[in-house]
């Protein structure tokens, strides 16, 4: 007789089941989305929820590195474009098109909600975010103290200075992007936000 096997296969996706939890988190905050909520949207139990991805931390913080390290993908090859126009232009564009992304297959954009979560609970996740923005931000000044050096930007302009400049517009789409802004809409700001940077 077959020794009977032990514990029941996962009946879910667990890629699928980041996203419907990223969607959650995305539309009702860390705080506002309970673990019964998560489980319903799953179609798990709570021990199941658990044993998956452990607490309800634990999933949020899965779900949030998931969706945030395609932006370290997008400005590792943006910098690599040898014209800073370019190079400007890929960072917002396409971050304006992955916090656009059809819902379904995409939660939205998690980074403005994920930094401005409040609660011990998500202070891990804050900090990675923290972490991947100053990382991209040094990338992105490296490269503009390149594109000085080679005559593409004024001997006068500080990288420092518009890298964060760039930052902050790229913070501000997200904002608006959580706020219902269109596609159409905040790219429009980002082309222009990209006409007053290599003017």
């Amino acid at each position: 007789m077959a020794p009977a096997q032990r514990g029941r296969p996962r009946a879910f996706d667990r890629d699928q089941a980041i996203l419907a939890a990223a969607r959650l988190f995305w539309r009702f905050g860390y705080s506002g989305t309970s673990t019964r909520t998560l489980t319903e949207a799953l179609g798990i139990s709570t021990s199941s929820l658990y044993g998956a991805f452990g607490t309800k931390a634990d999933l949020f913080q899965e779900a949030v590195h998931t969706y945030a390290e395609r932006y370290r993908q997008i400005y590792e090859q943006a910098i690599a474009e040898d014209d800073i126009g370019v190079v400007l232009e890929q960072i917002l564009t396409r971050s304006v098109q992955e916090f656009t992304q059809p819902t379904d297959r995409h939660p939205g954009c998690l980074i403005s909600s994920a930094v401005m979560t409040d609660g011990p609970q998500t202070l891990d996740v804050r900090v990675y975010l923290a972490d991947l923005h100053r990382a991209n931000e040094r990338a992105l000044r490296a490269r503009i103290e390149r594109a000085v050096g080679e005559g593409q930007l004024p001997a006068a302009t500080s990288a420092s200075t518009l890298a964060g400049l760039v930052q902050a517009v790229w913070h501000g789409l997200s904002v608006q992007s959580n706020l219902g802004a269109t596609r159409a809409e905040l790219l429009a700001g980002a082309r222009l936000a990209i006409g007053c940077f290599v003017a």
